[in-house]
């Protein structure tokens, strides 16, 4: 299916992102990044397919109740574990439900609403979240991991992908 297999794209370029950073580059604050890391990053992004592989369950999905893993975003090998739990979770379930989406938006209060929506949907989603984090973590990584290779296209769009490959083609024609 289309959105898994995106998903799990995205998934394997953060493990091999991963693979690639040393221990100290994974927790090194960023200043591009405004003292955030790599691996609170990839940890805030991972979550969110967590929280959806969790609702997928219960048919509700409530992102705000993160675990903010601290292990995630300082141990590398347990962000890697995470990442192949979660691809595994993805190549099994590929069959849409309706779900419930929890969310509050006044800061004052704690109240949430709830909406109709589907795995599909916020599968959805979770990819162009991930895709964003991404673009920020190419950032980050330039200043605390110049050495690490990222392929073209990490933290680039899809539809970005295909209007800059339409171009060469026009150009190129």
């Amino acid at each position: 299916m289309q959105l898994s297999s995106a998903a799990r794209t995205i998934l394997n370029q953060l493990s091999t992102l991963v693979t690639q950073l040393s221990d100290s580059e994974f927790v090194l604050p960023s200043k591009a990044l405004s003292n955030s890391t790599i691996g609170q990053h990839l940890r805030h992004t991972l979550e969110f397919f967590i929280c959806l592989e969790q609702g997928y369950s219960k048919g509700l999905v409530n992102y705000d109740k993160r675990n903010h893993d601290k292990l995630i975003e300082t141990d590398r090998f347990i962000a890697l574990g995470a990442m192949q739990r979660i691809s595994d979770f993805l190549g099994a379930n590929v069959i849409d439900q309706d779900l419930k989406l929890e969310v509050g938006y006044e800061p004052e209060n704690e109240e949430s609403i709830i909406i109709q929506t589907n795995y599909y949907r916020e599968l959805t989603y979770n990819i162009e979240h991930a895709v964003h984090h991404m673009a920020i973590m190419k950032i980050g990584i330039k200043e605390v991991a110049p050495a690490v290779l990222l392929p073209a296209n990490f933290g680039v769009a899809i539809s970005t992908i295909r209007y800059q490959q339409q171009q060469s083609f026009v150009t190129a024609g």
